[in-house]
């Protein structure tokens, strides 16, 4: 393993992405007097397909050692139960910014594509929004993965939620000349830099502050060359771009954005939605090879580990780290497209004791790493086994800034903050899990109901049939089997109808927190499952 490897970014990295690493320029040891009373910063730090055993502070048979974060974990709170709001990211993303169930879009199952348009809709506060209106400064930067609204050229139409496959790789009508018509400046964030979906995903473009930073001018390759976990779909691409250079992009940003607002009378909330460790895998010098089991995907990670690292050491060097909630997760499990064969070769568990990955209703797809720290406030060395979800941060940020939702924000978050401070009662007592084709699956307890997923009963409304998977229902009790393999649903037939009634109420009323009922976002001028699902 190799040692000291922040300390050696400078030498190794500066041949290959020139200013991209000059690090030492970021770091400003001069005593600053901070503002008084002034509300913590935020940060929020959202891996892309990382798994829960991908860090070694989570799995004690872990090959891939992460310090930095491991680091993080010991100065604050370890979640030994937290859950993305799906099992794919863009519904995750979703829930993260606007405390909403993702199902409850016209995002019925899967992600959004490279050209989508805004799955936050107008009128829908978001958590950036709410904090710049409560003396925030606010930024976005790294993968953004909901939509955005194109300008298009030549008046044609723009891209709507249900177009076909040959759609969604359709660019040549988008004016890359022009802003976004609604962007994440259009959301509450006072600064973005941006690539649109996912790494693998065109079109290859920078979007800062809702405009590309140059037009595309080429396509891009579809290559294997380098390796079968660095492939991307052919579409355009800007000569700014590399794929490569991603990652250390969003760092470079992130870490000047916290240098140029820190200790300034407003506080600060940043969003960094890293685009890795999702494919492509590109580890870079000097991370490339130094993983102990020869996994590229390992390389990735360590190479996160080291990056966030920087941005850890930003933080004590402005003096502000006392005063800055850091919170770090992951978007779903980790994808089996990222060498899982060398990892499991080499006896290395992504997901852990669970079982499933990333798309998937079991345990893996959803139960995510989950650290904050905050100091003076969250004790050192604290574990949380409550079981929380994504979804959650929205109402955490609204107590701290003393935020009294209305009816029609934030219908599924619950402060984390009683978990956070030890003071008060946690109000979450159901969780709803989504997987990539809809199927819902519910959580109270010890118990877990994935309900027919072979029936219909699905976020979609249509039916898409799971291998394996003949049960009408399936319950699991988690305490005496976490690797959800003995279905005991006969066993248990009151709980089965207690988890079903649960849920089915929960999507009829648009919320799972208290007040006024809401109305979901229709699908195709119509949503099935509120309807017929679960009728006895």
């Amino acid at each position: 393993m190799m040692k000291n490897k922040t300390t050696r970014i400078l030498s190794v990295s500066l041949p290959l992405l020139g200013l991209l690493f000059m690090l030492s320029s970021f770091v400003n040891t001069e005593t600053i007097e901070k503002p008084k009373n002034k509300k913590p910063n935020i940060i929020y730090i959202l891996a892309d397909d990382l798994g829960i055993g991908d860090l070694s502070i989570y799995n004690e048979n872990s090959k891939i050692q992460t310090p930095h974060l491991d680091q993080m974990g010991k100065e604050g709170m370890v979640f030994t139960d937290a859950h993305t709001s799906s099992a794919v990211c863009t519904p995750t993303r979703y829930g993260i910014l606007t405390g909403r169930y993702n199902w409850r879009t016209p995002l019925k199952e899967f992600v959004t594509w490279g050209n989508s348009p805004s799955l936050i809709q107008k009128d829908r506060l978001t958590v950036a929004q709410m904090l710049k209106d409560n003396g925030y400064t606010t930024a976005s930067i790294g993968k953004w993965h909901l939509g955005l609204n194109w300008s298009m050229k030549n008046n044609s139409p723009e891209f709507d939620h249900f177009s076909n496959k040959s759609d969604r790789l359709n660019f040549k009508d988008i004016d890359y000349s022009q802003p976004l018509k609604f962007g994440p400046n259009d959301m509450g964030f006072d600064y973005s830099y941006m690539i649109s979906a996912s790494l693998n995903m065109p079109p290859f473009v920078y979007i800062e502050n809702n405009k590309a930073t140059m037009v595309p001018t080429g396509i891009s390759a579809q290559t294997k060359k380098q390796s079968p976990y660095a492939t991307w779909i052919r579409g355009d691409i800007a000569a700014d771009f590399k794929h490569e250079e991603v990652l250390p992009n969003v760092v470079n940003k992130s870490i000047s954005f916290i240098k140029e607002n820190a200790n300034k009378e407003k506080p600060f909330f940043m969003y960094i939605p890293l685009p890795s460790p999702h494919n492509p895998v590109l580890p870079i010098a000097p991370w490339k090879g130094q993983s102990e089991i020869g996994s590229p995907y390992a390389d990735f990670v360590i190479m996160i580990d080291d990056l966030m690292g920087t941005i850890f050491e930003t933080l004590k060097e402005q003096g502000i780290d006392d005063n800055t909630i850091v919170v770090f997760t992951s978007d779903n499990g980790f994808a089996t497209t990222n060498d899982l064969k060398t990892l499991k070769k080499e006896k290395h568990s992504p997901s852990y004791i669970y079982s499933g990955y990333k798309g998937s209703y079991l345990e893996g797809g959803h139960r995510v790493p989950f650290l904050v720290k905050w100091p003076g406030t969250i004790k050192p060395n604290s574990i949380s086994k409550a079981t929380i979800c994504t979804t959650d941060f929205m109402a955490t940020c609204a107590e701290i800034i003393n935020y009294d939702f209305k009816d029609n924000e934030a219908e599924d978050s619950f402060s984390m903050m009683p978990l956070l401070t030890n003071e008060g009662d946690y109000l979450r007592e159901v969780t709803i899990h989504h997987d990539k084709y809809g199927v819902f699956a519910i959580r109270k307890g010890d118990w877990k109901l994935i309900v027919s997923p072979n029936s219909g009963i699905m976020a979609s409304g249509a039916t898409k049939k799971h291998k394996d998977v003949t049960a009408e229902e399936i319950l699991y009790n988690l305490k005496k089997d976490v690797k959800e393999r003995n279905n005991v649903a006969d066993q248990f037939p009151e709980k089965v109808k207690e988890l079903k009634d649960i849920l089915s109420q929960q999507i009829r009323d648009g919320r799972s927190t208290p007040g006024k009922t809401q109305e979901n976002d229709a699908i195709m001028g119509e949503w099935p499952q509120a309807e017929f699902a679960f009728k006895e």
